[in-house]
């Protein structure tokens, strides 16, 4: 059984009597809150070789350069890079074969009154974790939720101090880690919707795993990472682009997805408030369709969610996991993050789904409200069609079924553009569906190599994925 965490004020207590870290805590900004707690507890001396405060602009330009913008990552890099460079070359001569360095920074805006205005901040450390060892490094990004500035000092100085004794004494279990960063907080004050671990100290931590824990953890409720792997903060990934977004399981991406995808892409693209190069195209997977797997009480097959992104990665698709079960919900928080057209590929059966009205039994105004969150900002839906089971007949957003009594809902959002029909997917296509390709993936049947993209089948040839059936 886990011992009960320590509160902030022993965390920095026992780091402050643990005689081996010491380094340098850098601060602009709002985020004023963290070295005073090493301070207030007392022994500081034998953890804290100097604090940096700088809120004025020009000074911290002066210390650490000009940027674009203050609170920002690239900020963040320079602060690290500065201090830890300065605590290495004045200190290792005399203390390096026994202190294991480290750099601290953050820089941070808390709740602006005059622009209503929620906070956000940039927190990462460099640390060595054995003496002389080469650096490593965590940088997260938060959205701060307090009220007034008071709140969100508050809560920058516990996460800051849960930081710096989490990437200590918690290194070697990242998860444990994460989990860590909340403690004495909770995610009514803030969301933690990026974090990066990086050098030999996390060698073996997969960032791609850390994005679906954030999620997981209900510490944000979308997280996002590139081609690359690598994660990116969602605001400044979506910030001023038109976005459009696939949602699935993708196990594994098949014929027919890519090419809901590319027709979507085609068709956003022409729209005329839609710059082309200003597009982010995002394949979504949601909590609810990674469900039933390896791990104990988690529902979540950790190795088959791997799988996915890499395929996804490799096909240079950036990739979302979100905890948004209704297509309101996402629209909602693309809303929020970009002032450019949003848009949706799903098949005609996700669409059937939205006019299901047992979704918002938790909305006062029920279906009604659900649409006006999702279409308030001309959203536009594009629908692929499917071939009917039993009739062999093509459905599509023209002529699906909804209920009676939503008919003139349904007329009201096609007669308005919001649903437009994909009419142009291969129709051969429509026949793949991914169960059957994973079923015979698994079953050894090689006529799943003609329903996938040759990049897929290479990849999953090449690396042995979707083999294994997982653990129920």
């Amino acid at each position: 059984m886990d011992k009960p965490a320590l509160d902030t004020y022993h965390k920095a207590l026992a780091f402050n009597m643990d005689k081996t870290p010491y380094g340098t805590i850098a601060e602009i900004g709002a985020g004023q809150e963290i070295a005073r707690w090493f301070f207030k507890v007392g022994g500081a001396a034998g953890s804290i070789a100097k604090t940096m405060s700088a809120y004025d602009m020009k000074v911290s330009d002066s210390i650490y350069g000009s940027c674009r913008r203050y609170v920002s990552r690239e900020r963040l890099q320079a602060m690290l890079d500065r201090e830890y460079n300065l605590v290495v070359d004045r200190l290792d001569e005399v203390r390096g074969a026994d202190s294991t360095f480290f750099a601290f920074a953050n820089t941070v805006s808390t709740y602006s009154y005059t622009q209503q205005r929620a906070g956000h901040g940039w927190l990462g450390i460099r640390l060595q974790t054995h003496p002389r060892e080469a650096a490593s490094q965590i940088d997260l990004h938060v959205v701060l939720k307090g009220k007034s500035n008071t709140q969100d000092q508050e809560t920058i100085g516990i996460l800051g101090v849960n930081l710096i004794y989490g990437a200590h004494y918690h290194c070697a279990d990242p998860f444990k880690l994460l989990r860590s960063l909340m403690d004495g907080l909770s995610t009514d004050s803030l969301e933690i919707d990026m974090i990066d671990f990086e050098g030999p100290a996390f060698a073996a931590v997969d960032n791609r795993l850390m994005a679906l824990r954030l999620v997981k953890y209900g510490f944000t409720h979308a997280a996002m990472f590139n081609a690359n792997g690598k994660l990116v903060q969602p605001s400044d990934t979506l910030y001023k682009q038109a976005v459009l977004v696939e949602r699935g399981n993708f196990r594994p991406p098949t014929l027919l997805t890519m090419n809901i995808l590319d027709k979507a892409y085609e068709a956003f693209i022409s729209e005329p408030n839609v710059d082309p190069d200003n597009v982010l195209v995002l394949s979504e997977m949601t909590l609810q369709n990674l469900r039933g797997g390896v791990e104990v009480g988690s529902g979540i097959d950790v190795e088959d969610f791997l799988q996915r992104a890499e395929i996804l990665c490799a096909l240079g698709k950036n990739v979302m996991v979100s905890n948004f079960g209704e297509f309101y919900k996402l629209a909602q928080y693309l809303y929020h993050r970009t002032s450019q057209p949003v848009a949706v590929a799903l098949g005609v059966q996700n669409l059937l789904n939205i006019f299901d009205e047992s979704y918002y039994d938790n909305l006062d105004g029920g279906i009604l409200e659900a649409f006006g969150r999702l279409f308030r900002n001309d959203m536009r839906l594009y629908a692929c069609p499917k071939i009917d089971d039993q009739s062999n007949e093509l459905v599509t957003a023209q002529n699906i079924r909804v209920s009676n009594h939503l008919r003139h809902l349904y007329r009201h959002l096609m007669e308005n553009d919001y649903l437009r029909d994909l009419d142009s997917i291969e129709r051969d296509y429509l026949l793949i569906h991914s169960k059957k390709v994973l079923q015979k993936i698994r079953s050894g049947d090689s006529s799943w190599m003609k329903m996938v993209p040759e990049e897929v089948v290479r990849i999953i040839n090449e690396r042995g994925l979707f083999c294994k059936t997982p653990a129920q």
